[in-house]
């Protein structure tokens, strides 16, 4: 064989490698790493029926377990402060990996301690999650049947230009959250508080100072973590930049990537660089970064180009409430419940019809419009982080 003739037979078999090595890319790839069959999670996951791994992407209100309780019109009239047999019944047919508390179902230290006892023996080992950012978001904090550190907001602690004071918030918030038997606590904020027209993060942020912020975030969640509560950033990509309140309908922000870059995702790489385990997305709509109006939790370009891709996180992706207007306003409970896993999302937080969002993500995988890998790759993440805090394997799958 003459030079010419090797170096074309090499060519080809170099361009035939670079093809197959392609060719295992796929979309549901997700930057997850190739399973262990050997793995504790894998045998788990492989015992599971498909039902017991979409339920663990998804985290409700208790409310949602309530016989004859469909949708959210009315949770405070309604509101649950122990389980009932009821509510078991449904979790046996909709089991759920996470349950979020809220003020009126947290009435004193006693009875929190025997709720959150109650349901972590639920089928699907939930995780118990919270909403205690200190502050004006403090649903234990704020309780005055609960003797527990008092917090003006996390703007003023940002303000002390000392980051030890957002770390010693978080070691304080995450040890009574522990006591008390909660898993997940959703803070720090992560946001810019950089328009003054914000009517929704305000002082919830630490500063209008991405560099600030990013050293209280990072403390934030040293702080929590070394009590053994996760934390979870939020509102990815940054809801510091808005003018409207998603909870009540469309929100955007108009800058770039690059001016986010400079921006918004300094706290968020901060955290994550610290080990965050959860971000939540935003419902903000990113027009010069997607090219569309679609909230940033329904997006796979913030979501997986921009989170997993660009900035190499590997963690939990959490929505943020899907009952607020900035969903619902948009979406049917099964449309936005199938369109974030899409997009990218682990756990679906607080679907308006819980039920009927469960079974249309079943129904998208056993349709083919979701593949029961891309289930995996959310429901591996979810047990490993359950493995960790010890709360499987109690039952059998």
């Amino acid at each position: 064989m003459n030079f010419d003739k090797l170096t074309k037979h090499f060519l080809i078999i170099l361009m035939v490698a670079m093809m197959a090595a392609c060719s295992s890319d796929n979309d549901d790839n997700n930057n997850e790493p190739s399973p262990n069959p050997t793995d504790q999670v894998e045998q788990q996951l492989a015992q599971m029926t498909l039902r017991e791994k979409v339920g663990q992407m998804f985290c409700i209100r208790p409310e949602a377990l309530l016989v004859g309780m469909d949708d959210l019109h009315d949770v405070t009239a309604n509101a649950v402060t122990q389980l009932n047999d009821g509510m078991v019944s449904t979790d046996r047919n909709y089991p759920v990996g996470g349950i979020i508390l809220y003020a009126h179902n947290i009435i004193n230290p006693s009875q929190i301690t025997t709720f959150t006892k109650q349901l972590h023996s639920l089928q699907g080992d939930p995780l118990l999650c919270i909403d205690e950012e200190g502050g004006s978001v403090a649903r234990i904090g704020r309780n005055k049947a609960f003797d527990v550190p008092h917090y003006a907001s996390m703007g003023s602690i940002g303000a002390t230009g000392n980051p030890l004071n957002a770390q010693q918030a978080g070691e304080s918030i995450g040890s009574y959250l522990r006591f008390y038997g909660f898993d997940v606590d959703f803070a720090p904020v992560a946001d810019v508080n950089t328009n003054p027209e914000n009517i929704v993060i305000g002082n919830r942020a630490f500063s209008d100072d991405p560099t600030v912020a990013a050293s209280m975030v990072e403390a934030f969640i040293k702080g929590i973590h070394s009590s053994h509560v996760i934390g979870c950033l939020k509102h990815f990509p940054g809801h510091g930049d808005t003018k409207a309140d998603s909870h009540y309908g469309y929100a955007e922000t108009k800058k770039t990537w690059q001016e986010m870059l400079n921006c918004e995702m300094i706290p968020f790489k901060a955290g994550i660089n610290a080990g965050a385990q959860f971000i939540m997305t935003a419902h903000i709509a990113t027009p010069n970064v997607t090219g569309n109006s679609n909230p940033a939790t329904m997006s796979s370009v913030i979501l997986q180009d921009k989170l997993r891709g660009e900035l190499g996180y590997d963690g939990i992706i959490i929505t943020d409430a899907m009952g607020m207007g900035a969903i619902t306003n948009q979406y049917t409970p099964t449309e936005a419940a199938v369109g974030a896993i899409k997009a990218g999302v682990d756990i679906v937080l607080g679907p308006y019809n819980y039920k009927n969002a469960f079974d249309a993500v079943v129904q998208a995988v056993q349709n083919g419009e979701i593949s029961e890998q891309r289930i995996d790759q959310s429901v591996r993440r979810i047990l490993r982080v359950k493995q960790a805090r010890n709360l499987w394997p109690r039952y059998t799958y």
